[in-house]
């Protein structure tokens, strides 16, 4: 198959790195240093687990350089902020083919329903990702932790005309040792996933908390324990059955992490840039009025973050 990874950073980075180096086809939009890095000396991912992956001849572009290309991939994943899915669901609408599958892998839940709405007539599935990586410096991702899993799936409903292609694509991930689950649940996996990546960077960033924080008994553990419950309770006003206890899991995730480490929202805010706190924080609680949940720790970490004016 040929890939598109839209975002190169420690998402798209080390899914595209993963598939590049097991031989296949993949083209990364990427853009400033990193790109001209990338095109210069390849793209090198620095694991603990595997050692240094080194991908030479990186085939690199900006979005207006893959526009002008006429090129369409079979499988393009979307790896952005939430605050850039505008900007992939305008390449989307250039590239993508009737045969390709849109797969975005972000932190927000509910992303590929709202590039669906944009994409009629095109598949755009929901997926999420487990990883721990970030550009460590132009060209380079850092992946300090082995964890490396990816589900995606159909949304109930919604037409499985590309369903062949998708499960062709598990196996082609799952050979480049990625762990890539092809769901039929993808909801309750994605809105799992969502359990953690949104308490951890809501609470980390109230808290100014790392991982070693988490990890110890107090007020940051609280914290993050308080918010996974109202996730949890929002999904299962939304009739979502959970396959595992969405506390003990996010507690085993966050108890496996080396110490030091903070989340991409965080380094986001430290930056002074755009953040996804509207997708993290802001939507959990928009979901808890809409089902009628109570979130009343969202609501006071969104509360902090509209007068620190994160949103």
């Amino acid at each position: 198959m040929k890939f598109t990874i839209i975002g190169a950073g420690g998402t798209g980075g080390v899914l595209g790195g993963y598939l590049a180096h097991a031989g296949n086809d993949v083209t990364f939009i990427a853009r400033g240093r990193h790109l001209a890095a990338m095109r210069e000396k390849g793209l090198l991912i620095r694991t603990n687990h595997r050692g240094d992956i080194l991908v030479p001849n990186v085939r690199a572009c900006t979005m207006e350089e893959y526009e002008k290309s006429g090129d369409t991939p079979d499988v393009l994943f979307v790896c952005v902020k939430y605050y850039s899915l505008p900007d992939a669901i305008a390449l989307a609408k250039h590239c993508a083919g009737k045969e390709t599958l849109i797969i975005p892998i972000l932190n927000v839940f509910g992303s590929g329903a709202v590039m669906q709405e944009e994409l009629p007539g095109l598949t755009a599935l929901d997926g999420c990702i487990y990883v721990f990586a970030k550009i460590a410096e132009p060209g380079v991702i850092a992946q300090p932790q082995s964890i490396l899993r990816v589900f995606y799936g159909f949304r109930p409903g919604q037409p499985q005309t590309l369903a062949k292609k998708a499960q062709e694509l598990e196996a082609i991930m799952r050979a480049a040792d990625i762990h890539a689950h092809f769901t039929d649940q993808i909801q309750r996996d994605a809105l799992t996933k969502f359990s953690f990546v949104s308490p951890m960077g809501a609470a980390g960033l109230y808290c100014g908390a790392k991982s070693d924080d988490f990890q110890q008994p107090g007020e940051v553990r609280e914290t993050f324990v308080g918010l996974i419950r109202e996730v949890q309770a929002i999904g299962e006003a939304m009739g979502i059955t959970f396959d595992r206890d969405l506390v003990a899991n996010g507690l085993k995730l966050m108890d496996a992490f080396a110490p030091g480490l903070t989340t991409s929202m965080q380094r986001d805010v430290e930056k002074g840039g755009p953040s996804e706190f509207a997708g993290l924080v802001d939507r959990i609680v928009a979901l808890g009025q809409k089902y009628h949940v109570a979130t009343p720790l969202y609501a006071k970490i969104s509360a902090w973050g509209h007068e620190k004016g994160l949103a």
